[in-house]
């Protein structure tokens, strides 16, 4: 009887030192060699947890992101030491502004990095081209709301950015924009009783009347009895 349990020991002992010889001659499963070759696994594409590691995608893209995302935006950020910049894909000139101008409008909604910059810029210097007034006035029906949409957001940021590019658009169409001022109005009111943005809008709406001419005056006070006209 002992001798079968010496050998039933003996048959235990046995695969165990060979697993334990297997296991020394193959690299270990998390050495890095073998780590580095499995990163690249296709399934790994398929995984919501490895597409992104800093989370952007655990909720939709916006219509922003998503056209940004696919090349959809002809210019990029460029980091500069000092200040960023945009780098366009081909010149700005050249790029029709039907439907780009009003994506780069919707993208003034954008709160992350780099979208608030790339959509700001991007409608700043896309409205300086030459022959912009001729390619935004047709655009104006459709911009509009966009801009509309960004003066009502709750964002400090996201209403700076709107009103920034409402001067701007107003200084390329001019009297253009009186037929829809109306509509802009009332949100630029509302912010009229916060301190922080008081003067801001004061010389925006000053701005206005000064490149829509004089039946802007009229149509400012309709909305903002209180405007001083210059």
């Amino acid at each position: 009887g002992s001798n079968v349990l010496r050998m039933s020991a003996g048959i235990q002992i046995k695969p165990k030192t060979a697993v334990q010889k297997s296991k020394t001659s193959s690299p270990l499963p998390c050495s890095p060699e073998p780590a580095i070759k499995a990163q690249p696994k296709p399934s790994d594409k398929l995984n919501p947890k490895t597409i992104d590691p800093f989370g952007v995608h655990s909720r939709p893209l916006s219509a922003f992101a998503a056209i940004y995302a696919k090349g959809g935006i002809p210019c990029r950020l460029v980091h500069g030491s000092v200040k960023h910049r945009l780098q366009w894909e081909c010149l700005p000139q050249t790029v029709p502004f039907d439907p780009l101008l009003v994506t780069l409008a919707e993208g003034l909604r954008e709160t992350k990095h780099p979208y608030t910059f790339v959509s700001k810029e991007g409608f700043k210097e896309l409205l300086m081209v030459e022959g912009a007034t001729e390619k935004a006035i047709p655009l104006l029906p459709r911009l509009v709301p966009v801009l509309k949409a960004a003066l009502a957001h709750s964002d400090d940021e996201v209403f700076g950015r709107g009103l920034d590019a409402l001067v701007q658009l107003s200084a390329v169409v001019g009297p253009s924009l009186n037929d829809h001022l109306k509509h802009l109005l009332t949100n630029l009111s509302r912010r009229l009783m916060d301190k922080t943005f008081r003067e801001k809008i004061s010389v925006a709406l000053q701005k206005l009347e000064q490149y829509g001419g004089k039946a802007t005056v009229a149509i400012i006070k309709s909305k903002i009895p209180t405007y001083c006209s210059i």
